[in-house]
């Protein structure tokens, strides 16, 4: 079965000067990370007059000026540009998880049509994170039939119970915080059956701009007049992590300006810190590195997979354990900053993963 992958597509269009290519788009992030349009013309396949038509056609449409040139210095970005390219970046962090998602329900439908001794795909629903996304993406490489969805932690568990998945990821906190989402999640996770499947820890903490220009280093400095923040939506497993860690330190939400406003994934979250519309936010470490930020550390957390025990003799299930075995799998993981995959494939009750502290 051939792998789909969706990818989201913006143009511009103007009365006057009709559409804009979204090829411009791309053209324009690759030479914010080369520095050059003739390096990001070869890395598209364009040729160099090819893409001097995509950014003048782009001007025309602005009336204003998207590429900076001097001779031996490369090229840069107008302000206008630079806008465009972070516009981009955000739209691709937003929607990425939920495209993977309907990509995956496709490729299972068309899996049933044309294949009718195809087995049923082994369902999961996860709360989106990097280790995850490895995990699942080597079980599609290997031809297993697995049918990905994003969610919460709390959707994820509730269609665990609901019987509309076969194993659900979340995330659950080490040290203080780490009953009180135990408790939370519990309320959907209940069967005295449930086993729990290791991943790999993550760090969360405090994303903001490179320098860290606004001083921030602790929750308390979240309730500054002057900082803004960017949240994760209410329904998130890290929200009701964030929520916890204030309550902890008797900081109220409502003297953090922004607290209601959201992102839907961490790397929206990262992307919108770094294209300045932010100053902090809360989130994994991965996007905030990928985006260049600085990064604080506040919690370790294991990020697992739940399902019944019988789903354990499930062989998209037996296929997953052997994965999660596999030094180059594991050592996949360890390269994401901030993860940690050494106790990956560890297999343990649900009533008992979490009363002590994991090695």
């Amino acid at each position: 079965m051939p792998q789909i992958t969706l990818q989201p597509v913006w143009t511009l269009q103007s009365d006057e000067q009709g559409s804009l290519s979204p090829r411009l788009i791309e053209l324009l992030s690759l030479v914010q990370q080369q520095g050059s349009l003739l390096a990001a013309c070869q890395a598209m396949g364009l040729s160099y007059r090819h893409g001097w038509d995509l950014v003048r056609s782009g001007e025309t449409l602005f009336n204003t000026t998207l590429l900076h040139m001097e001779r031996g210095k490369g090229s840069t970005l107008s302000p206008l540009a630079g806008k465009l390219v972070w516009a981009d970046h955000r739209i691709r962090a937003r929607l990425q998880p939920v495209l993977d998602s309907v990509a995956s329900e496709l490729r299972s439908e068309i899996q049933r049509i044309t294949s009718s001794d195809a087995p049923d795909a082994f369902r999961i629903h996860a709360s989106h994170g990097f280790s995850i996304e490895k995990l699942l993406e080597a079980l599609m490489a290997d031809g297993q039939p697995v049918a990905r969805r994003y969610a919460t932690s709390t959707a994820a568990a509730a269609a665990l119970r609901d019987g509309q998945c076969d194993a659900c990821g979340v995330h659950l906190p080490l040290g203080a915080q780490q009953a009180r989402m135990r408790a939370h999640l519990g309320q959907w996770l209940q069967a005295d059956d449930l086993q729990v499947i290791d991943i790999a820890t993550r760090r969360q903490g405090l994303m903001v701009a490179a320098g860290n220009p606004k001083k921030v280093y602790e929750l308390a400095d979240l309730a500054r007049d002057e900082v803004r923040f960017i949240n994760r939506p209410a329904d998130a497993g890290t929200r009701f992590l964030l929520d916890g860690l204030l309550q902890d330190q008797g900081i109220a939400s409502q003297r953090i300006r922004g607290y209601e406003q959201s992102e839907a994934t961490h790397a929206a979250v990262a992307a919108c810190v770094a294209s300045g519309l932010a100053d902090v936010g809360f989130g994994l470490e991965r996007p905030a590195r990928y985006f260049q930020l600085d990064f604080m550390p506040l919690v370790t957390e294991r990020y697992v997979l739940v399902c019944h025990r019988a789903a354990l003799d499930h062989p998209v299930a037996q296929a997953l354990l052997r994965l999660l075995a596999d030094p180059a799998l594991r050592s996949g993981i360890n390269a994401l900053p901030g993860y940690d995959a050494r106790a990956a494939g560890r297999i343990t009750p649900w009533s008992e993963a979490f009363t002590g502290t994991p090695t």
